[in-house]
């Protein structure tokens, strides 16, 4: 008996303390419900106030829809859907929103005005919601403007891309302007935060933040060094700015050419010819490790003195002996030869023209037998023009 005692006590005890605590399964009733019953409203504008019908556990019925106490002059609209309504039906347990949509004239003075909203059933029910609507002077429009990460790290190849937080604090829904001022020949760009498109301005309803990027590209010959870019929003006189910071490291870049620019050269056929090739780095960085390798007609030889260099620095050159030894059997004529030097990262070529001629020795042997044979047949015309 003392068991069933209190295990009763055990089931009555909760459902006691619930209603106690005001447990809103046991409420019951129509309400109407909206976030902020107290605002601001400004003369000549027009807002917009949320309003939810509430049935608590009643029957569905029309619940008819009434305003009180709209000041002269003042339009207040009910809308459901975009529409105007006089009445709505909320399901059991269920909401059902509605619009207030409040135009206040210009002269409207400044002050405090309640409106009165009613919902009344047919089967008696009934509930109503005092709206306090203040007119105030229009507050200046105010801008905040964020990034996440400030300061990015690259080479003079790469994109800096930067994610930044725009903020309308002002009361009204406002289109915001970008602008980014950097140092010359820095370009940059915006687009949304999970776009494509490149944008100049976005907008952003009152309160609200939008994250939109900034990408950067440096010209590919800056030097090394911290470069500030400045971003700047504005809207409506406000304006709000921020800096971002592109911190650049050196790039080694290797350039192949020879000592007068002069990209072809002369050759004889199963003779090594040397020519001289120069090898520069015009970037802002070391170039380590630089390999030289050439591709020249079928059956040619080719070697490089050196084969490999340590290091070019910044600004500086470096000459390669590259010998080239043609074909004993290659025709004379122009040849193609192309020249590589490669690094870490880096690499350069050039197309190096050979013309190819016969040794001069092989001329003057031929000019021998020419010689021969014209005195041999001017010795012939002469024994036999006597007969």
């Amino acid at each position: 008996m003392r068991s069933l005692l209190a295990l009763l006590l055990l089931l009555v005890l909760p459902l006691a303390g619930a209603q106690a605590q005001g447990d809103p399964r046991g409420v019951k009733g129509l309400f109407l419900l909206t976030d902020y019953p107290s605002q601001t409203v400004r003369a000549g504008e027009v807002t917009t106030i949320r309003v939810k019908v509430n049935n608590a556990g009643l029957l569905p019925q029309p619940l008819a829809l009434a305003l009180n106490g709209v000041p002269a002059g003042w339009r207040i609209d009910l809308l459901g859907g975009g529409q105007p309504i006089g009445a709505v039906m909320a399901g059991v347990n269920q909401d059902v929103t509605v619009q207030l949509r409040v135009e206040v004239p210009k002269n409207a003075p400044p002050g405090s005005q309640t409106v009165v909203l009613m919902a009344k059933g047919q089967l008696g029910q009934q509930a109503s919601l005092p709206l306090t609507l203040t007119v105030g002077t229009e507050e200046p429009a105010k801008l905040s403007l964020k990034s996440r990460l400030p300061s990015l790290r690259g080479t003079p190849r790469s994109a800096f891309e930067y994610t930044l937080t725009v903020g309308n604090d002002s009361g009204k829904d406002l289109t915001v302007a970008l602008a980014a001022q950097g140092p010359a020949n820095f370009q940059s760009s915006f687009t949304e935060g999970y776009g494509s498109n490149e944008i100049s301005s976005i907008p952003i309803e009152a309160g609200q933040t939008k994250d939109i990027k900034l990408k950067v590209t440096p010209p590919r010959d800056v030097r090394a060094g911290d470069y500030p870019v400045l971003v700047r929003v504005a809207a409506e006189g406000a304006t709000a700015e921020t800096r971002v910071i592109l911190q650049v490291s050196g790039q080694g870049r290797l350039a192949l050419s020879t000592r007068d620019g002069r990209l072809s050269g002369e050759g004889e056929i199963g003779a090594t010819s040397t020519y001289t090739l120069v090898l520069a780095n015009d970037g802002t960085a070391p170039v380590d490790e630089v390999e030289l390798s050439g591709t020249v007609p079928a059956n040619w030889k080719i070697e490089f003195n050196p084969m490999s260099i340590a290091s070019i620095a910044p600004n500086d050159k470096k000459e390669v002996q590259v010998l080239v030894t043609p074909a004993d059997k290659a025709v004379a004529g122009d040849y193609m030869a192309s020249f590589r030097a490669a690094a870490r990262g880096e690499q350069a070529s050039a197309d190096f023209r050979i013309t190819v001629t016969t040794s001069t020795l092989w001329g003057i042997v031929g000019i021998g037998i020419i010689a021969v044979a014209l005195l041999v047949l001017l010795g012939a015309v002469a024994r036999f023009g006597r007969r």
